[in-house]
């Protein structure tokens, strides 16, 4: 596997996820709606899209190996839960019709579970971002139903946002449908190693049509 596409490359993610493929010698094709922030590389190349433009998406990856999706429609944003769940499935549409098998999806913790119950139904389940968690579990129960694509959805860590960067060890582990915790009771994972487990997952296919997650 040679080329593949990062799409919401210049966002918290996405621009570590392009960063650490570029590193390993995959060339990087970067799509993002705005391509300016995109880091250079010799290994990259920036292109604009539109995640909602299902006819051009598809053409702008035709000739990817393989896609690894860390788009995000924005925290703050009023129309969140619409705006991540469409542009999820359009991205996921826009991947078959490319041609492409191989399909990395980046949702939330909060479709994870404790006791049974999902962490986004809880009663201390912050606010402010729980129309995105809430979107993020429903299209991971609408990618279950996809039998084309070799689909991975990947929940991080309960702690991964942007406290959680600056370290890039290279270790964690690995559950399915329950958080990993520390010795602390910490399920945490720095942005860094998010980007590695996600490189990891492209290069030993261990989770073909399932979630995981990851944790330190």
């Amino acid at each position: 596997m040679k080329k593949v596409a990062v799409i919401g490359a210049t966002g918290f993610v996405g621009t570590h996820v392009v960063k650490e493929l570029s590193e390993r010698g995959y060339e990087v094709e970067a799509l993002a709606r705005d391509t300016s922030k995109v880091q250079q590389h010799e290994h990259v190349t920036a292109k604009s899209i539109d995640v909602n433009n299902v006819e051009a998406l598809a053409e702008a990856l035709k000739g990817n190996d393989a896609v690894i999706n860390t788009f995000n429609a924005g925290w703050t944003n009023p129309n969140l839960y619409d705006d991540f769940l469409n542009g999820s499935v359009n991205i996921e549409k826009a991947v078959e019709q490319a041609g492409i098998k191989r399909f990395i999806t980046v949702g939330g913790a909060g479709s994870l579970y404790i006791d049974g119950k999902q962490l986004v139904e809880g009663p201390d389940f912050p606010q402010d971002i729980k129309p995105g968690a809430q979107a993020a579990r429903d299209y991971l129960n609408k990618i279950k139903e996809n039998t084309t694509l070799d689909w991975t959805f990947f929940s991080p860590a309960i702690e991964m946002h942007p406290g959680t960067a600056g370290v890039r060890t290279g270790k964690y582990r690995t559950a399915l449908e329950n958080p990993v915790f520390d010795e602390n009771g910490r399920s945490v994972l720095s942005v860094e190693d998010v980007a590695v487990v996600l490189a990891d997952e492209l290069e030993q296919n261990n989770h073909i049509r399932e979630r995981f997650t990851a944790a330190y």
